[in-house]
């Protein structure tokens, strides 16, 4: 029986690849302290980088450069959370879904999604483990609960779905359950929910012009509230996941 190998400053080697056994908070750059992105147990990595530092003449990991498998996200983790909370991997591969199977998962996925919204949270940058989600925190994570991987950031969900309408005026004869609206400005895409039905889609939004969390707003009901308001206002686009997330080549 083969014998875990669990990440140490011993068995640490750049290119290797490893699995979380935790969840675990990530950083945009080796010094940054605020949040990129989180990943959740399971999640599989390759180790990039690292940065040392001299503590009492040795040295010392302090931080590791990580690309997410699932996803191909560049961040940092902190080793000192990370020693002997993952295990080696030998090799990692994209999983192939069909664009039907992606098409019948859709209801367990707004099913997680809503699920979410029940319990409560709030806004956080860079959330995707939750209570707290961001809103491309969200949607990823929601995908990700029935296996279906997608880009973390919104603007490359946005880049990664089929197109379905640019113009809100025809989008409502063209929208289906599990599509993803995209809201920001001309030059880039900003913000993202996921699409229930008869326009409403559920989405987690910051403070400023939103609700500090998951909430459920429409593109179309006649009275819109401040918010939806806002968000109609900042559409984009909106897609279709019809593929899983292909990761590089290892």
């Amino acid at each position: 029986m083969r014998l875990e190998v669990l990440l140490t400053k011993t068995s640490f080697v750049l290119g290797s690849l490893w699995k979380l056994r935790i969840n675990i908070d990530a950083f945009k750059n080796e010094n940054c302290e605020e949040l990129a992105t989180q990943a959740r147990i399971g999640r599989s990595f390759q180790l990039l980088d690292c940065v040392k530092i001299g503590f009492k003449n040795k040295n010392i990991i302090d931080r590791v450069k990580v690309r997410l498998l699932e996803d191909d996200y560049i961040c940092w983790f902190k080793f000192s959370e990370l020693t002997n909370n993952a295990s080696k991997i030998e090799y990692w591969e994209s999983e192939l879904l069909t664009e039907e199977k992606i098409m019948t998962s859709i209801p367990k996925i707004l099913a997680w999604a809503k699920a979410a919204e029940k319990i409560s949270n709030e806004y956080l940058w860079g959330g995707t483990i939750g209570p707290n989600f961001d809103c491309s925190g969200l949607v990823q994570s929601a995908f990700a609960s029935s296996g279906i991987w997608i880009p973390r950031d919104s603007y490359q969900q946005e880049n990664f779905c089929k197109k379905v309408a640019l113009d809100i005026k025809s989008l409502s004869e063209k929208l289906i359950p599990g599509d993803l609206l995209f809201f920001g400005s001309s030059e880039k895409c900003s913000h993202v929910g996921l699409h229930i039905e008869n326009g409403f889609y559920i989405h987690s939004s910051g403070v400023t012009n939103g609700h500090n969390g998951i909430e459920i707003d429409s593109l179309f009901h006649p009275n819109l509230g401040e918010v939806a308001s806002y968000y109609r206002s900042k559409f984009r686009s909106a897609g279709r996941v019809i593929s899983c997330y292909q990761s590089e080549k290892l």
